[in-house]
């Protein structure tokens, strides 16, 4: 990857197919957890909020990527972190989905696809800048949860471990982090 640079008012970034293809690959795979959690309301029918669109889970995720990408509001008062949750978490899905949307449409639209060689060039609006960040964060809290990543030992630990699937996962994330990285120099 070469680093995101600013050109005019875009903002410009370069990726291998294989890079690309990856990063597509680990948003839709977020795409994928939001939607299934995005599925039949858990709460109790309301009518005027179904009418309003209001009417989503109660239940915080047991899914523990999930659980860090839709928190509770209110930890210490489980009534009221359900009652928030039914009112925001659906617009909140829809966003991350969104926002992940975006990342895998650029990047097809900056040239990614199956088989192809060339590099792939991405140019980002600020609305897509915007959209490429919050992605880019929801994809490192997942693998960080997958990879028990809470602290800074932790991913030094995990970036040495033996097992050479965990290892190329933590290089994963700290790739990502890189991209991220570029992306908020070019856009500040």
């Amino acid at each position: 990857m070469k680093p995101f640079v600013r050109r005019r008012q875009t903002v410009v970034g370069v990726f291998e197919q294989n890079e690309a293809q990856l990063m597509a690959n680990l948003t839709a795979q977020v795409v994928e957890l939001l939607r299934d959690r995005n599925g039949p309301p858990e709460s109790s029918a309301d009518p005027l909020a179904a009418m309003v669109g209001m009417s989503g889970p109660v239940q915080p995720p047991e899914d523990p990527v999930l659980a860090r990408l839709l928190p509770d509001a209110y930890r210490d008062d489980p009534e009221d972190a359900a009652e928030f949750r039914r009112y925001t978490e659906q617009a909140l899905t829809s966003t991350k989905v969104a926002n992940a949307e975006t990342v895998i449409s650029t990047l097809a639209d900056g040239g990614m696809s199956e088989g192809a060689h060339d590099d792939v060039e991405v140019e980002l609006d600020q609305g897509q800048v915007l959209a490429w960040l919050r992605a880019l964060t929801d994809v490192r809290i997942a693998l960080a949860v997958r990879l028990g990543i809470d602290s800074d030992e932790d991913a030094e630990r995990v970036a040495d471990s033996e097992d050479p699937g965990t290892a190329a996962m933590a290089d994963v994330y700290d790739w990502l982090g890189f991209v991220q990285e570029t992306l908020v120099q070019a856009a500040g």
